[in-house]
């Protein structure tokens, strides 16, 4: 049974989500897209390898492309690279795909409507601001997380950069002007929750979009990169956390 300090939920003022794979079930899909441009990539600077989508997932969860595309070349031992063509092109096929194939999610959505009438939700996430606004409005989560509380480590940071790296938690927290321990990170994959924590941040684990057979595997992971506890879904991290909160509290309230 899935726990959380009491003190920890005590200090709690605003809830910090992940996006890809977290909010919405948007890896697979966009691994999908983003496997066609990663091997035109490497085709393009003579080399062989080509990935599959599943492949392509495995090796990258939790990075954006650019961190992506630079670790793969760099394994066949080409480093010096122009990424940004490459890029806008995985940015612009991605968002287009994740805009025609995602649909909201009713469980997920109501559980985060409980959320919202208690603590105010913000993104913060490593892909880009664009692809998030394309599977935002896909999702129905346009008024619940608006662009003003959206942290891309792709496009909010002076120096683009990927999770595992704390900056975009970091950077979101002061934006939001909260201690990162006042900041509740939920994230789905080890380089999210290895981000929020180097950043100060208590983070949940959160499986309900990875795959099945891979949930064990995961939840131990999650656990090893320092979540406090992993969840099934968003609907067990309310029940888990908005009684010590109080549900009745209106977000943004005195705490």
């Amino acid at each position: 049974m899935p726990t959380v300090p009491p003190t920890l939920v005590a200090q709690v003022q605003h809830l910090l989500c992940d996006a890809d794979g977290n909010l919405f079930p948007s890896e697979e899909p966009a691994f999908d897209a983003s496997a066609e441009v990663t091997n035109a990539f490497l085709a393009s600077l003579g080399i062989d390898r080509r990935y599959t989508a599943s492949e392509l997932r495995l090796a990258a969860t939790g990075m954006n492309f650019r961190s992506t595309a630079r670790a793969l070349a760099a394994q066949e031992g080409v480093t010096d690279v122009d990424l940004e063509p490459w890029v806008a092109e995985e940015r612009r096929a991605v968002t287009e795909h994740l805009g025609r194939t995602l649909q909201p999610h009713e469980p997920t959505l109501a559980a985060l409507r409980r959320f919202a009438a208690v603590l105010p939700l913000s993104a913060v996430s490593s892909s880009a601001l664009a692809r998030l606004a394309a599977c935002f409005t896909a999702t129905g989560l346009d008024e619940l997380i608006p662009p003003a509380r959206r942290f891309s480590a792709e496009d909010s940071l002076p120096v683009p950069t990927s999770k595992p790296d704390p900056a975009v938690y970091a950077h979101a927290c002061a934006a939001l002007g909260i201690a990162p321990e006042q900041g509740l990170a939920v994230e789905d994959a080890v380089a999210g929750v290895q981000s929020a924590v180097a950043a100060g941040c208590p983070v949940v684990g959160n499986l309900l979009f990875v795959l099945p057979e891979e949930r064990e595997a995961r939840a131990a992971a999650l656990l090893d990169a320092g979540a406090v506890t992993v969840v099934g879904s968003w609907g067990e991290l309310a029940d888990l956390v908005l009684p010590a909160l109080g549900e009745l509290q209106p977000a943004g309230g005195a705490r």
